[in-house]
């Protein structure tokens, strides 16, 4: 098992999973506070970096294309603090950081786990119920209807139409934009039968978002969404060529290759040597590192 402890939060990688927990320093955002613990599975991930900076610096997961229901409503426009898959990690710390990289590269290579897209979600998405307050209005959904309310700053013309309900089956796509500069964000469903190019200040499928402390909150409605939506990278049923028939039994997959496995295992093993020998992990940390390789011969 590899573990971080920071300020920023704990990550911990048990070879099958990485447990990413929020720290509680006021650095921490929002969001991330919101959302919790994540538990992210190996196959979901699509690499993990670490950045060393004079005095502090970042680990980052790259996880799959689709694999989140997150990252896709929110379009890769999280940005620390609130994303939840960056760690600030301190200088004295960068050898445990360096080390949890190795662990989960080497996992990933041993499980010959592809970086490429997915065609279903591989995380949850934000438990609901779940309801927020942003900019012109209150965005809640149950797991089965979208519920938006208009408050005093909502465009007289948006407000007119009263609360909106909208069926989860009629939402067709959700996006969450940030303000940027003096442009400002929103919230915004696309209904089915019911398209418009009009402003998030106008549209009554839409918050408008201006760039206030609690915006990126409105991400996690966006994600509950999309969890429950068909995964964009799936082809409609109707969509699917007919199925072939079978002639004969089912071709047999190549076996793994045991001798592969062997060599990278005993690979690592002279790597976590040459780290221990340097001072990078500790004796403690260097038993358990080796006990877990060994266990896998």
């Amino acid at each position: 098992m590899a573990e971080i402890l920071q300020k920023d939060g704990t990550w911990v990688f048990d070879g099958d999973a990485l447990r990413l927990t929020p720290g509680r320093d006021k650095g921490v955002g929002l969001l991330r506070k919101e959302l919790g613990e994540l538990v992210v599975p190996l196959g979901a991930l699509a690499g993990i970096s670490f950045e060393q900076g004079k005095r502090s610096g970042r680990l980052r997961l790259r996880l799959r294309d689709g694999a989140d229901p997150l990252l896709h409503a929110t379009g890769g426009r999280l940005t620390e603090p609130h994303d939840p898959y960056q760690l600030l990690v301190d200088s004295d710390r960068y050898g445990v950081a360096e080390y949890v990289v190795e662990e989960v590269r080497h996992a990933l290579l041993l499980d010959r786990v592809p970086a490429g897209p997915v065609d279903a979600f591989l995380l949850p998405g934000p438990a609901v119920p779940v309801s927020f307050s942003a900019g012109d209005g209150t965005a809640s959904f149950d797991g089965e209807h979208v519920r938006l309310e208009w408050n005093w700053k909502t465009e007289d013309a948006k407000a007119a139409a009263g609360t909106r309900t909208i069926r989860v089956e009629d939402v067709v796509g959700v996006e969450w934009q940030p303000a940027v500069g003096l442009e400002n964000g929103h919230l915004r469903f696309t209904v089915r039968h019911a398209p418009t190019k009009a402003p998030p200040k106008y549209d009554p499928n839409a918050v408008e978002l201006w760039g206030f402390k609690k915006d990126p909150l409105m991400a996690l409605v966006a994600a509950a969404v999309q969890a429950r939506l068909p995964h964009p990278a799936a082809a409609p049923a109707d969509a699917l060529p007919p199925a072939a028939p079978q002639s004969g039994p089912e071709p047999e997959l190549p076996a793994r290759a045991a001798g592969d496995d062997h060599d990278a295992l005993l690979r690592r093993l002279r790597e976590l040597g040459a780290l221990h020998q340097d001072g990078v992990l500790t004796d403690e940390e260097f038993t358990l590192a080796k006990q877990a390789v060994l266990r896998r011969l």
